[in-house]
């Protein structure tokens, strides 16, 4: 689950850590007002969208006066953002924090996030704040520090003052620098977070350093423990498919293919993905049913797989551990029927109850294509949406 900056940031003062004064602003009106409330001279107003590089797509915009609030409240409020993290339709603006401007003298980039391999959190820092930490990893790797938290002992202020000579803070600065590390450390264990990057983490002519951005992504495994947390999420900036797909316990992303694939298991689906692309065509979405899949979750699946216009073809890809292929073919008969499907559909099944699974399938009456391996059950799907594609 994702937040805006603001909300972000809100929690970010919970902790201690410094951040600019800020309003949201629903309308130009409460823009204005907000700068208003907050004081000159310099105000910076920001889109809200759940996505990077808003200042590049023209959504961040520095403003001078209160009716310069107004004129860029009025262009940034309802347009289209495009970002490198958007695609290429963009997220429409539908919130603006308005922000005291910042004396901006050097700008880094400081964020933690959840290291699977090391099984630790990682501390991510970079004298090359404002930019693309991407762009800064591929061309200038040396100057991307990495330090990696033992979450049984905590950040240790050695530790601290390791990331602060690896991006050379200066040394009026290192005190607070520290400071800044061990309370994110806290806000990011305390709210079960996944992500927490500030890019960038501002030094200013006094040597202070205060956050100027806050983009948190939290586990969504562990929001039950905060209530506050879900409270904070907004619906708009989700796909709508997702939000439909959450309510059954199904594991939906959209993609930008043709072929719908249905699978149990992220592994297996991950695996499915792959190999419709190596046959040259591309996936509409990962969908997992997980292990618990009944009739009904499949026709739901079904539903809202087929929401997507651009889905040409659907492949069901099972393996029957936990979940037996005839519960799964029953389920895939009784969503055909409910939706009056009328694209190919090709299944592969493989495990508990496999012969009756199929055996299901092929006395139901319903125009399924069978496969008996992945990459047979991939051919066939593409050459379903492709058909030159195997001939």
């Amino acid at each position: 689950m994702k937040i805006h900056e603001y909300q972000g940031k809100d929690i970010l003062r919970q902790f201690g850590l410094p951040a600019p004064r800020g309003i949201p602003a629903f309308t130009v009106q409460e823009a204005v007002e907000a700068a208003q409330k907050l004081g000159g001279p310099v105000w910076v107003v920001k889109a809200q969208i759940h996505a990077g590089g808003r200042g590049k797509g023209g959504g961040v915009k520095v403003a001078k006066s209160v009716e310069q609030v107004r004129e860029l409240a009025e262009q940034i409020l309802g347009m289209q953002l495009v970002t490198h993290q958007t695609g290429p339709a963009g997220q429409k603006v539908r919130r603006l924090y308005i922000e005291d401007g910042a004396d901006i003298q050097k700008e880094y980039y400081l964020s933690l996030v959840t290291d699977r391999g090391t099984q630790k959190v990682a501390f991510i820092a970079s004298s090359e704040g404002g930019m693309d930490i991407e762009e800064v990893a591929h061309a200038t790797p040396e100057k991307i520090v990495k330090v990696f938290v033992d979450p049984l002992a905590g950040l240790t202020p050695e530790q601290g003052a390791q990331l602060a000579q690896g991006i050379g803070m200066p040394a009026d600065s290192t005190a607070q620098f520290i400071d800044i590390c061990q309370r994110l450390y806290r806000c990011y264990m305390e709210t079960d977070a996944s992500l927490v990057e500030i890019n960038p983490l501002n030094r200013n002519g006094k040597g202070q350093l205060i956050c100027l951005d806050a983009k948190f992504n939290f586990d969504a495994n562990a929001l039950f423990r905060h209530p506050e947390i879900v409270a904070l999420r907004d619906l708009d900036e989700e796909d709508p498919a997702e939000i439909e797909a959450s309510k059954f316990d199904l594991a939906y992303i959209s993609l930008d293919g043709n072929i719908g694939c249905l699978v149990n298991g992220a592994g297996l689906a991950m695996s499915t993905m792959d190999t419709i692309k190596l046959f040259g065509a591309e996936p509409a979405n990962f969908l997992d049913v997980g292990g618990g899949a009944t009739p009904e979750k499949v026709t739901e699946a079904f539903k809202i797989m087929l929401k997507n216009d651009r889905v040409k073809a659907i492949l069901v890809n099972i393996f029957g551990g936990i979940m037996k292929c005839d519960t799964i073919a029953t389920g895939v008969i009784t969503a055909c029927r409910a939706v009056n499907l009328n694209v190919p559909l090709v299944v592969r099944m493989k495990g508990t109850n496999e012969e009756l699974g199929k055996k299901m399938l092929a006395e139901s009456g319903l125009p399924i294509i069978s496969a008996d391996t992945m990459a047979e059950a991939a051919q066939k799907v593409v050459a379903a949406v492709q058909p030159s594609a195997t001939a």
